[in-house]
């Protein structure tokens, strides 16, 4: 049996045309019409991934996503007709791990849906990463600076990850992109910095030294001040 996929879009058309192309390619698929219909479809059977549309009637698709979000680590899909870099923020600061503008190509819609799938595959070792004074439990989730414990949302985690993984290697913005997001906003997206600048807040937030510096024009590098 292929992995089980809630649909929650209040447009039928959209709706049936996913669930019909999602089942052929040999997932089983639910549909909800509208956020509280979708919440408690999730809840009596919880599926492996969810595609969420932004505007829904009942309840909108950032407050769905939060509140699947907050239950557990379901992948999240977000479909929205908004294409503004802030709007991408906002749905991913509510708990999506991706987002796909209206009109988009199914075949691009199978390939996000493949990598979230593989994303959520659990390490098949945990290990605790070091570098100065930052940890980072790859079982848990859960950054620590010093004695301080750091909560990261899922987004935060993947990056910090990526850091901790290549300490004192410089990482390019497309590097970043392909590992953390598994495609490119664009040149003009400031989506890297954005996620920088809450990494560095979380990091920071007793003063502690820097570790996370911008090597400008072309991308970041965790390392210690010189």
């Amino acid at each position: 049996m292929g992995e089980r996929i809630l649909i929650i879009e209040d447009e039928e058309r959209i709706a049936q045309f996913l669930k019909r192309g999602l089942i052929y390619e040999g997932y089983r698929v639910d549909v909800a019409y509208d956020g509280p219909s979708g919440l408690q479809m999730a809840r009596e059977q919880p599926p492996d991934l969810v595609i969420l549309d932004w505007m829904l009637p009942g309840l909108d698709g950032l407050e769905v996503c939060r509140r699947l979000r907050a239950a557990g680590d379901v992948p999240i899909l977000m479909l929205t007709a908004k294409e503004d870099v802030q709007d991408r923020v906002t749905g991913l600061d509510a708990g999506a791990d991706d987002y796909l503008v209206k009109p988009f190509d199914f075949d691009e819609l199978l390939a996000r849906i493949r990598a979230l799938f593989r994303r959520a595959q659990p390490s098949s070792r945990p290990e605790v990463l070091k570098f100065a004074d930052l940890t980072l439990d790859t079982g848990t989730h859960r950054a620590q600076r010093g004695d301080r414990y750091i909560d990261l949302t899922a987004k935060e985690y993947e990056l910090l990850e990526l850091f901790m993984r290549n300490p004192r290697r410089v990482l390019t913005r497309e590097m970043i992109f392909d590992r953390v997001w598994g495609y490119d906003f664009g040149g003009e997206s400031n989506i890297i910095e954005v996620y920088v600048r809450y990494l560095r807040q979380k990091t920071e937030e007793k003063g502690e030294p820097r570790l996370i510096h911008t090597v400008r024009g072309v991308g970041y590098v965790l390392r210690e001040d010189e």
